[in-house]
This record gives C-alpha cells, sequence and structure tokens, in this order.
C-alpha cells in the first residue's frame, strides 16, 4: 500500500487539474452542458446559474487535484473529492444508461468523450480515491500549512483569472469546428462512408397548460392560435455511425430562405457578427458600427446573425446599419460564438478570423488591410 497510495494520489491529483484546466478553457461550454442535463431533468430554470457553477466545478477541480497532489488537509479533501467523484459517476452513468445525453462533457470539446468512456473513466476514479480515503488522516502535507495555503490561493486566483480572460475574449485554445482555419461547409458534411443518423423533427406546443409533441405531419386536426410554440428539437431514430462536426448550422434570410452554401461558397471576405437573444445597443455596437463602415470601404459585405423571429429581426435592425440581417438556431450561434457578440471574418466557407466584442478595435484594425476590391 505504501507504494499503491502515492501512485493514486498522483494520478487522481493530475487528471482532476487536467480536467479542471481543459474545461477552463471554455466555461461556457460547460455551462451549456449543465443546461442540457437541467432540461432533461426539466430544470431550466437553473439555466442562469450554470455558468457560476461551472466556473466553481472548474476551479474546485483544479484546487482540489493541486490539494491531493501536496496532501493538504487530506481530511477534508477526500470527502470531498468522493463526494464530488460519486457525483460525476452519476452524472456519467446516467448519460450513458438513459441516452439522453450525448457526452457528459469531461474533458470539454477538447477531448470529446463518449458517454462510456466518460463513465468507465469516472470508475477508475472513483476506485482509486477509495484507496486514497481510508488513509487520509495519515497523508502529511508536503510544505507547512500557511506554505499549502498559498499555494492553493495561488491556484484559485490563476483558475479565475484565467476563466475571467478567456470569458471575456474567447478560448485561448480553440477546439471548436468554428475555429480558425476550419472550412465551415467541410465540417457540416459527414465524414466519408459513414451513416448519419436518421432524425425526425419534434415540434413541442401547449395548449391548456398541458405540451404536446408532434411532427410536421402528424400536427392536431385543431390546431390554431391557441396552441403556444415551446421548442423544435432533433430526435435521433436510428442511430448513425458517424455525424457531421456542425449539425445545426444555417442561415436564413428574413423571409425564410436559406442561404447557407450559397453566402459560404463566395470566395470573398465577408463579416458576420453573431449575436444571440437579440441585439441590444451598447459600447460594442457604436465599434462595430465603425468597423461594418471599414469593411464596406473595403467592398466587405456584413451580416447580423441572429436567433431573433423574423419579425423581431426588421424591427431591431435599423438600430444599425451597414449589415444584412440573417437568422440562425441558437444553439449554432452559442457554440460558435463563445462571446456574446462574437465577429467573424469568413472567406470561401473558411474562418479567417474571429474577435469578441472586447477586441472589436483588434477587428478594426486588421479590416484596413483586408479588400475585396
Amino acid at each position: 500500500m505504501k507504494f499503491f497510495l502515492p501512485v493514486a494520489r498522483f494520478i487522481v491529483g493530475v487528471l482532476f487539474i487536467f480536467s479542471g484546466l481543459i474545461k477552463a478553457n471554455d466555461p461556457l461550454g460547460l455551462s451549456y452542458k449543465m443546461q442540457e442535463f437541467f432540461e432533461v431533468w426539466h430544470l431550466s430554470f437553473m439555466d442562469h446559474y450554470t455558468l457560476m457553477f461551472s466556473i466553481l466545478m472548474i476551479s474546485f477541480e483544479i484546487i482540489a487535484g493541486v490539494a491531493i497532489l501536496i496532501g493538504w488537509r487530506m481530511g477534508i479533501f477526500s470527502w470531498l473529492l468522493l463526494l464530488l467523484i460519486i457525483f460525476f459517476t452519476f452524472l456519467t452513468g446516467y448519460a450513458l444508461f438513459s441516452g439522453k445525453i450525448r457526452e457528459c462533457g469531461c474533458f470539454g470539446d477538447c477531448i470529446p468523450l463518449q458517454a462510456n468512456q466518460s463513465f468507465l473513466k469516472d470508475l477508475l476514479l472513483l476506485a482509486l480515491i477509495l484507496i486514497i480515503f481510508p488513509f487520509r488522516k495519515s497523508i502529511r502535507s508536503l510544505f507547512r500549512s500557511r506554505t499549502a495555503f498559498l499555494i492553493l490561493l495561488v491556484t484559485l486566483t490563476l483558475s479565475l483569472g484565467f476563466q475571467w480572460y478567456v470569458l471575456r475574449h474567447l478560448p485561448v485554445v480553440d477546439c471548436l469546428p468554428y475555429k480558425k482555419g476550419n472550412n465551415l461547409t467541410e465540417k457540416m458534411k459527414a465524414p466519408p462512408g459513414s451513416i448519419p443518423d436518421s432524425t425526425v423533427i419534434l415540434f413541442t406546443y401547449e395548449k391548456n397548460g398541458k405540451q404536446s409533441s408532434f411532427t410536421a405531419d402528424q400536427f392536431p386536426a385543431d390546431f390554431d392560435d391557441s396552441y403556444k410554440f415551446v421548442k423544435r428539437e432533433d430526435k435521433v431514430v436510428k442511430k448513425g455511425n458517424a455525424s457531421p462536426a456542425i449539425r445545426d448550422f444555417g442561415l436564413q434570410t428574413v423571409n425564410g430562405n436559406d442561404t447557407t452554401l450559397s453566402l459560404l461558397g463566395k470566395q470573398k471576405n465577408q463579416l458576420y457578427i453573431f449575436v444571440k437573444d437579440g441585439y441590444e445597443q451598447g459600447e460594442w455596437s457604436k465599434r462595430v458600427s465603425d468597423i461594418f463602415d471599414k469593411a464596406h470601404n473595403a467592398g466587405v459585405s456584413s451580416f447580423l446573425v441572429t436567433n431573433l423571429l423574423p419579425d423581431e429581426l426588421v424591427r431591431s435592425v435599423p438600430d444599425l446599419a451597414g449589415f444584412i440581417p440573417l437568422r440562425a438556431d441558437g444553439t449554432a450561434i452559442k457554440t460558435a460564438a463563445r462571446h456574446n457578440p462574437t465577429l467573424f471574418l469568413i472567406r470561401g466557407g473558411t474562418v479567417i478570423q474571429k474577435w469578441s466584442a472586447v477586441d472589436f478595435d483588434k477587428a478594426g484594425k486588421f479590416l484596413e488591410n483586408v479588400s475585396n476590391r
């Protein structure tokens, strides 16, 4: 046991730090994954708190990993780690056996694990923590109490600081299919020789306090304005062996025409500003207005992509001239744009560059050297 105990501590500590650091690169991604679980459990009212939960969980993972490595306050951290890994094992087990969640997001988008892989990983961690737990009182800290506390304080500060940075800007390591250099058109295609999932579109409406879901060809005979739209979702009826990296991205005009391939196929520089849940005037809107002016002078077309309904979009557009309004699915927008709003420069479907609202000044300088004329 003298050999296995330090080995178990090392593996557990490194894995928790590694997992936390990967998720710290994109805390919004973890918060979106939490929202998936809350939606399945009918706890959508918790969505407003998921980013806070995400930041706290990521910070604790990193701190707990450091604490287990240096052996500080093992009586407390052993209990906390045991409770946390039991919770994680429940989540990954639920994702695996219920089939309602594709991935648990344990290592973020950089290392996507299937539900069975995540579950086995948590079972391994649970076994290792159970090895550590009985000997928690015999483990001595590698540092004095004050030094160990300062190490953890610095760890917490760096963790929160790093997450603050990526939330204001964009992930330092972009692992999303919309990252710089990727061709969106190619990412929307399934791998060669693969069989895609067979899906049906379900529409959920509410009437008299009762929700009902049906496909496009199964609308009830009495369907009228008394039915209130709740949500639209894709239900997998037959699992394929692969799916495109980008599954839900589409660009529609105000009139509802799909113009995705037409726009992305143009071999010209184009600006797209992605704004989720509406357009609101703010400091960034003044800066982006200047950017659109520079783009117009350079012959670069500019587009506003939002999840607003067409009539809402038409009312909001006059607030800022210089762009062409487009509509996209809200899920696609929050996946593509980890900051609200995010500006993309795209040519021939390939992402040339992207900026969060905080970095729009950099976008303006970048566009000074871009021209379609």
